[in-house]
Parts: structure tokens; sequence; C-alpha cells
């Protein structure tokens, strides 16, 4: 216990050593007072950790902020299509996750002020001297939304029928195999439960703030099978049906308009007096299609909070002045962008290519890849999308990653003349300004993004841009987000796309999906469930990646590990199978009516939601 303690505290110290390197001039000339989230110093608020409090035999979790009024609604939105579904183990998009998150608590979460794990719907949690089992005991009294009792039965189903048997995205299952098998877990009574590791497993903790489900409601829709659990909780739904242990519970979905949440009355966090929380009466989202409705929105007083482009920073700045919200600086996200190129070269079950063979060829070769990497203009980028409000991005993990390769993160500046003598190493000709390959074909390829991201719109014309001075076609084509992951991950019919994803800046385990060549988001080499048995077709550092968080997961010694993914950042960096672009610094803006309101850059704005109420 106290090594996983000792880890723990040394990880904190590089979060903080880390985040006190990143404050930086982001282009204001006096940087706002921005209450507490100027940068990334996110234990200034000083909270106390949190306590529970017994009352009438339930155990309920006491708010840090100060008591408030009960009342109102907070009105936010999103942008696209709006959610895919509303069971909290089928999402793969943001969207729905905020979703999720809302109506689903965890044994555990992370204190968005420390960064620390810490006890959500458990109450105590005991790691034994083997470093291999972990008790965890609920907080005896918890109620489901429509009144029954929540028991260890709802986790164990949880774990051992839902996520460990693959129901959902299997990427949460597939996180937690280590050496080849997955944790146990059972039943010790009826509040406690016991999780065992094969072996020492460094990111187990962080995996124990996965929903639980009721399994009075979801073991029907388990026994039915994987196909029916795929449309189970959709958004078709009606909102009576849902029942939730978080703050919030669907109350109505129009699609394309809003999705509306109203409090849950049985949750089990209350305030310093003891009065049950949320303090808001509802959460309303409103799907917005695009950036430029969702600024529209929040200027017209229609929601509460936005995120604010780089280019109106400085708009925003000094209208902050008389205005009627406030903004915070919450530092670089979280989010990496990059292009990724379709490498797949497996047939489809009609035996066709997924791909024209001839792109191919092109996007496996590295030299194609890293010439496109040093053609591209990252500083313009960081100029003219982001306003100057970022930074260029050159790695895999997050800029405020504590595992984050600072030599790999600094990256090269735009080079078109060597990029040019890459393609000549691999028998690419430049004519009258056109790029053949060596057999003649005109390089031309399609490039997608998320319709109505404007950011990632405007980055890939500034692409299509660079990559024509190398004689290269791009064919640039926005579609609607769902549409476009779904040709990702299934279909694979996709030539290159700009994308982004969300890192865990605390634990890059987060992204095994991403790199191991069996995971569910490994883009760039995708490979259908028929062929996830075999590891033919794999690229030596496909295999090589998949050693390396093989083995980081298992070590716990912090050095180690920070060599290991130093090591994977490197891998990445030389073979190019995604070309990372910038990071953004994340400003947003919330109305002055709201209090107790914390941001910090590991939670974001409204990451104690519960406890945010109205003061008019």
């Amino acid at each position: 216990m106290k090594k996983i303690l000792y880890i723990i505290l040394l990880l904190i110290f590089f979060a903080l050593l880390l985040r006190g390197c990143l404050k930086r001039d982001l282009g204001y000339d006096e940087p706002p007072k921005l209450s507490g989230a100027r940068a990334l110093d996110v234990v200034e608020y000083n909270f106390p950790p949190a306590e529970t409090k017994t009352i009438d035999g339930v155990d309920y979790l006491v708010a840090r902020g100060e008591v408030g009024k009960f009342g109102g609604d907070f009105v936010t939105s999103t942008i696209g299509e709006g959610p895919k579904t509303f069971n909290p183990f089928n999402t793969n998009d943001a969207t729905s996750s905020t979703m999720a998150s809302l109506m689903y608590d965890g044994l555990l979460s992370t204190d968005a002020y420390t960064g620390d794990v810490t006890l959500r719907m458990a109450k105590r949690l005991e790691i034994l001297p083997d470093n291999l089992t972990y008790i965890l005991e609920l907080r005896h009294g918890l109620r489901w939304s429509d009144g029954r009792e929540i028991t260890a039965d709802d986790v164990v189903f949880t774990y051992k029928d839902i996520i460990f048997a693959g129901f959902g995205d299997t990427s949460t299952r597939d996180a937690l195999y280590v050496e080849g098998k997955l944790p146990t877990v059972e039943k010790v009574d009826k509040y406690t439960v016991k999780f065992k590791t094969p072996v020492p497993f460094a990111p187990f903790l962080r995996n124990l703030s996965l929903s639980i489900a009721p399994k009075h409601i979801f073991k029907p829709a388990v026994d039915k099978g994987k196909d029916y659990f795929r449309s189970f909780y959709s958004t078709t739904t009606k909102p009576e049906n849902f029942v939730v242990s978080g703050a919030f519970k669907l109350k109505e979905y129009i699609p394309a308009q809003r999705v509306i949440f109203e409090r849950n009355p049985n949750y089990y966090v209350i305030d310093k007096e003891g009065n049950k929380l949320p303090y808001l009466d509802r959460w309303v989202m409103l799907i917005v299609g695009d950036l430029n409705n969702d600024i529209i929105k929040f200027e017209a007083g229609e929601t509460d909070t936005t995120t604010i482009p780089g280019s109106m920073v400085s708009r925003y700045r000094e209208l902050e002045k008389n205005s009627d919200y406030v903004l915070y600086n919450l530092g670089p996200t979280t989010n990496t962008s990059f292009i990724v190129f379709n490498m797949n070269t497996r047939k489809n079950k009609k035996g066709e290519f997924y791909l024209d063979p001839k792109k191919q060829v092109w996007f496996n070769d590295e030299n194609f890849r890293r010439a496109v990497d040093w053609a591209i203009d990252r500083d313009s980028l960081v100029l003219n999308v982001l306003s100057g409000v970022g930074q260029p991005l050159y790695t895999a993990e997050s800029i405020t990653s504590i595992f984050l390769n600072e030599e790999v993160a600094k990256g090269h500046g735009q080079d078109i003349e060597y990029a040019k003598s890459l393609l000549e190493k691999s028998g690419f000709k430049l004519k009258d300004g056109i790029l053949y390959d060596k057999y003649g074909n005109r390089v031309e390829f399609e490039l997608s993004t998320n319709a109505g991201h404007t950011q990632r719109e405007a980055t890939g014309v500034s692409i299509k841009e660079d990559l024509s001075k190398l004689g290269i076609k791009v064919n640039f084509k926005p579609v609607e987000f769902n549409t476009l992951v779904n040709r990702l991950t299934q279909t694979l019919d996709y030539e290159a796309a700009i994308m982004a994803l969300t890192s865990n800046p605390l634990e890059p385990h987060a992204g095994n999906n991403v790199w191991r060549s069996d995971g569910t988001l490994h883009m760039f080499n995708q490979r259908s469930d028929e062929d996830m048995k075999s590891t033919d077709r794999l690229l030596p550092y496909e295999i090589e990646l998949n050693k390396i968080y093989d083995e980081a997961k298992v070590q716990i010694d912090v050095q180690k590990r920070k060599e290991l993914y130093n090591k994977y950042q490197e891998i990445v960096a030389e073979h190019n199978p995604l070309i990372y672009l910038y990071s953004p610094v994340n400003i947003v803006a919330i109305r002055k009516k709201f209090k107790n309101v914390y941001p910090t850059s590991l939670g974001g704005t409204v990451h104690n939601i519960e406890e945010i109420y109205i003061e008019e």
C-alpha cells in the first residue's frame, strides 16, 4: 500500500513540475484575471479531500463547495448531430460520453483539483500488500433513481457480465487484459467487492471509475446478446425507462435540437448542511451543428457556457469587463489533433480491398508520410487557425501529459525541400508542379474531417495548400461526424482524415486502444473483427508498440514506465502512423450567475456540476 501511495505522490509531483513549466504567454499582453484557473495549477483551490457523512444509514459524499441555492437550468451546447447512444457502455464519441457521465457514476474517480484517485460510489478502498488485490466497499444506502438499492451485485454484474464479457465498446475490456488475462471480481458481502489482477497492474485504479449499471435493468438486455445490447438505451429509448445513479437523468431528447436532463432526487452527494444535491433542476444541451452557431447561441444568451475559438479570445477578453460572463484559461487541452492515413492492406468479405491499391502503396510508404509531416506548416496552423492561442504538436501525448517526451515534443519546422527529397527516395517524381508515383499515377487523395468543426475545416484547407507545394492534390471533404467515425472504425472506406482524440494526462495506458494493433481505435491499420485474432500484416513498429504497452501496464516503477512511454512516442514520431498538428489552449466562458465554479485543466469548467448553483 505504501508503495502505491509513493507512486501516486511521485506522479503528482511530476504533474505539478510539468504544469509549472507550461505557464507561458498565450497571446495576451497581460493575462486576464481568470479566477484561479489561469494556467495548469489545479491545486491552488486547496480543497480538503471529500468526506463521507452517514445520515439515517446512508453514506453520503459531502460536496466541498459552499452551500448554495436550489433551482434553475444550466444550458450548454454540442456541435454535430448529437448523441449516438445513451448507453454508457456503447459510447465512443465525446457527446455520448458526456451524457453518460451525467447519468452514471463509478466506484472511484479522479480528483479534478489534484489528479488523485478519489472515492465516489465506494466509501472505502484497500489495496492488499500483494499489489494484486483491491477491496472496495460501497456506500451503504445508495439507491438507483427508481428506488432500488445499489449493491455489490450491481458492481460484479457490471464488470463480469458487461465489461469483461465484451458487451458494448470492447476497448474498455481490452485495456484491462494483463498477460492475456482479465482481472477477476467477486462479491464479498452485500456492499463489498474484491478485484484481483493476475500481476501488478499500474493503471488498474483508474479503470475503477467506469460506470456501474443497474443489474435489474441491464441483465435482460445482456441475456438477449451483444447485437441487442448495441441498441439498448439508444437515442430512441423513452426517457422514463432510464434508471441511473448520477446527478441527472434523461427527461427529453429531440434529435438535432436538444437533450434535457433533470435532477436525480436519489443522488448520494449532499452539501455541508445535509441538503441533497444537485442544486440545479435541469441540465440542457442544445445541438447547434457547428462552432459558429455555438458562439451565436452564447452571445444571444441562449447558452451559459462556451469554448472560445482562438480568433475570438482578444474580443471576448475586452468584452468581459462589461459582460455577464467570466473567462477561464485552462491551459493546453488534452486533445491531440492529427492526420491519419488508411494504411489497411486487407480485403473485405467480398474479396475487395478497402482502399485503392495504389493509394495503399503511398500511405504505407514511410517516406511519403514523413514528407507530409515535414510539409505541414504547424506554426501557420497555430497562427491562422488558432489565432496564436495554442502551440504546435509533434507527439502522441498531450502537452499536459506527465509522461510527455520533451525531446519529441520539440518537433521541427516546415521544410518543403526536405519533404521533396524524401519523396524522391521512394520514386515519386514532380513534373510541371504535379506529383506522380514511380508507376506514373498522379498522387491525389481525399481528406475528410467532421463538418461543422470550423477549426478542423480551416486546418484541412491549410493542409491542402501545404501539400500542393509537393504537387499532391488533396480533395478536402468535410462529412457528418458519426459518418466519419463509422468509416474510420467500421467500414474502413476512407483515405485520410483530420481527427482528434482526448488523452489522459495522468495515464498513457488510456491510449491502449489506439496503439495496440487490436485496439478499436487503431485507425491507421484498423482490422475487422475477423482479422483481430491474426497478427499477419502487422508492421514491425506495431509489434513493438504492442510490447511497450504490455510491459508498461505491469511496470509500477514510475521512471521505468516513463522510459517506456518515451520510447512509444519516439516510434510514433519516427514512423508517422498519425501525424500530429497542434494543441489549442482551452479558453472557456461561463455566466457570472453560476457559483461554486472551480475550473481545472483536469476537470474542465463544470466537473462539479452537482454543487454548481445560480445566484441571480
